[in-house]
């Protein structure tokens, strides 16, 4: 199961301030596309089929194909002077 750092707890809670929605989090859709990876949007809810990490308070909803791909990941994030946000993907220690 993918796991978050703590930077990446705290992004997701800062991003997901943004939603209406109590239950809202950031998902991780596999585009299906070696070249393009994953795609990362906010969501109100996760849909039936997501596995739903949650860390420190952040959630994170995976679709079943990232999932299968992220299972030993850490998603990490780091934030700029300009407070722009970029996440990152590494293999569990």
């Amino acid at each position: 199961m993918l796991t978050l750092t703590e930077n990446a707890a705290t992004a997701v809670k800062n991003l997901t301030a943004q939603i209406p929605a109590e239950a809202g989090g950031v998902r991780i859709a596999d585009t299906g596309s070696p070249e393009t990876g994953f795609a990362l949007s906010l969501a109100e809810a996760p849909q039936s089929e997501d596995a739903v990490v949650e860390a420190d308070g952040a959630r994170v909803f995976v679709d079943p194909a990232a999932a299968l791909a992220l299972d030993e990941s850490v998603l990490d994030a780091q934030v700029d002077g300009e407070g722009a946000i970029s996440f990152a993907l590494g293999v569990r220690a």
